[in-house]
């Protein structure tokens, strides 16, 4: 078990950190820009619901069938590679996306991003494992996250406004911020030391089955799920169209939905990264999954644009107190010294099996139900995730005095 130093409320965030995040900040403008105009761009095809739901389940498929691969790549060729060849790959299948002349054209062309997708991901993980000092390891996610967010904020709303250009447009604006990403982090962590020195017994791989040994990891699993099928998978794909349908027809609708959603995930990042390596992991977690969950469940019921916006922002301070004390958590079962690719990787497949489960059950739920129904069901997978976490450990053991 890994045990924080007792310094931790007085170490700095690392510049290797601070370069991830940069990047993170950079990644998530550009995916906020096709965030609200996909679903769109998908009917435009003269598809339904249920398929322009597949387009973002498709995405999340091929992450969850490369995962492996991308642990595999990851314990070979090293986090930094792996990251800096899964952008350049997403950048150059959004950037086709935006020529897709059919239905099966997008799906291609978005599902091969997919793979490129779970590449920087899971390297992104590994490398804040390895770069984040144990003491701070939430307050290092919530760093990390809030970037990703704060990215959030603006690019569903500029996307919105792109889409009124046309569909495709905000597709090339996002390859393009896909490649200064990657040049930010080839750039300035091409001097970081991330592999042991030359000498330095290496411990074994840390494999997903020896992880599922701790609780822990189990309950992180289900709650990955979870957030997988409501915040990445269900809001992404099915909140753009409850909003235009219900509430207004124009493009910045649903881009305000998901913005202010953003704002408020960035709330509880700050609220869960300054507290969960202090007082603990798991009262954050539950409080955001019990949190998130009501929220997703009130939103099929809001009938006008205050009362979306509200719910919205509920929910994305729920998901946001999650997300810190949940990554600390998979950071205090791998610890620094040990290669996590694997078990990582099972982490990030368990959150892409539900963003593919989710929006295709909530489709189907639109098409023949209503978006209550679909957000209501959504609203308890969230809720159901919190019993494991009940009986799961607390990986966070030492107090720390001094933390901010």
């Amino acid at each position: 078990m890994t045990v924080a130093a007792p310094s931790g409320g007085r170490t700095r965030i690392p510049g290797e950190v601070w370069v991830l995040v940069a990047a993170a900040f950079v990644i998530a403008l550009g995916f906020g820009l096709i965030t609200p105009v996909l679903p769109s761009f998908a009917q435009s095809f003269g598809v339904g619901a249920l398929a322009s739901s597949v387009v973002v389940s498709v995405f999340a498929f091929f992450r969850l069938v490369f995962a492996p691969g991308g642990g595999w790549l990851i314990a070979r060729l090293g986090e930094r590679p792996v990251y800096l060849a899964g952008l350049v790959i997403v950048a150059v299948s959004t950037g086709a996306t935006a020529f897709a002349q059919d239905y099966v054209q997008l799906l291609v062309f978005r599902g091969l991003g997919g793979i490129g997708s779970t590449m920087f991901t899971v390297s992104a993980v590994a490398l804040l494992v390895r770069l984040a000092p144990p003491g701070i390891r939430a307050r290092v996610s919530s760093a990390y996250a809030t970037a990703f967010l704060l990215g959030g904020v603006g690019g569903p709303v500029v996307g919105g406004l792109l889409g009124g250009l046309g569909l495709r447009v905000p597709f090339l604006v996002y390859a393009a911020t896909l490649l200064v990403a990657a040049g930010i982090v080839a750039v300035f962590l091409r001097h970081a030391t991330l592999r042991p020195a030359p000498g330095t017994p290496v411990l074994p791989t840390l494999t997903a089955r020896e992880a599922w040994g701790d609780s822990a990891y189990r309950a992180a699993i289900g709650s990955g799920f979870a957030n997988g099928w409501g915040n990445f998978g269900v809001r992404n794909a099915i909140l753009p169209l409850f909003a235009t349908a219900v509430i207004g027809r124009e493009t910045w609708v649903a881009g305000m939905a998901l913005a202010v959603f953003a704002a408020g995930n960035a709330g509880g990042l700050l609220l869960s990264g300054r507290w969960a390596d202090r007082v603990g992991r798991r009262p954050f977690i539950l409080a955001g999954l019990l949190v998130s969950g009501v929220a997703t469940a009130v939103t099929g019921f809001a009938s006008n644009l205050p009362l979306l916006v509200v719910v919205s922002v509920v929910a994305g301070i729920g998901a946001g107190a999650l997300n810190p004390a949940q990554q600390a958590t998979l950071a205090d079962v791998v610890g620094r010294e040990r290669n996590g690719g694997p078990a990582l990787a099972a982490f990030q497949m368990s959150q892409d099996l539900g963003s593919i489960i989710g929006p295709i059950l909530a489709g189907l739920l639109v098409d023949h139900g209503s978006y209550s129904l679909a957000f209501g069901v959504t609203g308890a997978i969230t809720l159901l995730a919190a019993v494991p976490w009940l009986r799961a450990r607390e990986t966070r053991t030492t107090f720390h005095p001094h933390q901010p």
